[in-house]
């Protein structure tokens, strides 16, 4: 995949990706950025999240407030918001339907490929 088809890729899941992950608990940048260079393929660079996360809070879909731990800098963790859920929600449901028509449509191609 040529890098333009892989940045639009990307592009287009990152910000829900970023929900999925905090769906499932509040984070911190870093972890953020960490938790999606370790799934591979989703960050072109590290410095997109953080201005993806501040687009996200003035849509209302992620929240923040800094924490000071136990002798650590404070940091400054992100949540989803009720907002944020009913996005990734519905974006779960399209993407599904989404990627089962791109793969039923790829599947000939791959097959005749012997992927």
């Amino acid at each position: 995949m040529d890098s333009t088809t892989s940045t639009q890729l990307r592009r287009g899941v990152i910000g829900p990706c970023i929900l999925a992950l905090l769906a499932i608990q509040p984070r911190y940048g870093l972890e953020l950025v960490r938790e999606l260079d370790a799934a591979g393929q989703l960050l072109s660079s590290q410095g997109t999240v953080y201005p993806l996360l501040n687009r996200l809070s003035e849509a209302g879909l992620v929240s923040s407030n800094w924490q000071l731990q136990d002798g650590e800098r404070p940091r400054r963790y992100y949540e989803i918001t009720t907002s944020g859920r009913a996005e990734l929600e519905q974006f779960s449901e399209d993407w599904a339907r989404f990627s089962t028509s791109v793969d039923d449509l790829l599947r000939p191609q791959r097959e005749r490929a012997g992927i």
